[in-house]
């Protein structure tokens, strides 16, 4: 078996793993039975759609989807942080 098949058969079960770990986190963000729980569950959410897109980017050889990628961990990071200060003071801006 060639390394680049080899690879790419990797990559592409790299990417059913990480669509079912999107299933689950989606699931918890939706019956979270507490705030915490559902923040949480969007971070995760967000990190787990920054490796599928990096996989994704991996398995088309194309840059666009790195790109995305960062802008999603920038998105991810601010509204975690966001809603974090809210639950905590229930005030975002002070």
């Amino acid at each position: 078996m060639n390394t680049a098949v080899l690879l790419d058969l990797t990559v592409i079960g790299a990417l059913w793993v990480t669509g079912l770990a999107l299933l689950l986190c989606l699931w918890r963000l939706v019956r979270g039975p507490t705030v915490t729980d559902r923040i949480l569950a969007l971070d995760t959410l967000s990190v787990t759609a920054i490796a599928g897109l990096m996989l994704l980017g991996m398995h088309l050889d194309s840059t666009v989807y790195f790109e995305a990628a960062l802008v999603i961990a920038m998105l991810g990071f601010g509204s975690t942080v966001v809603l974090s200060k809210f639950v905590l003071r229930r005030d975002i801006v002070e």
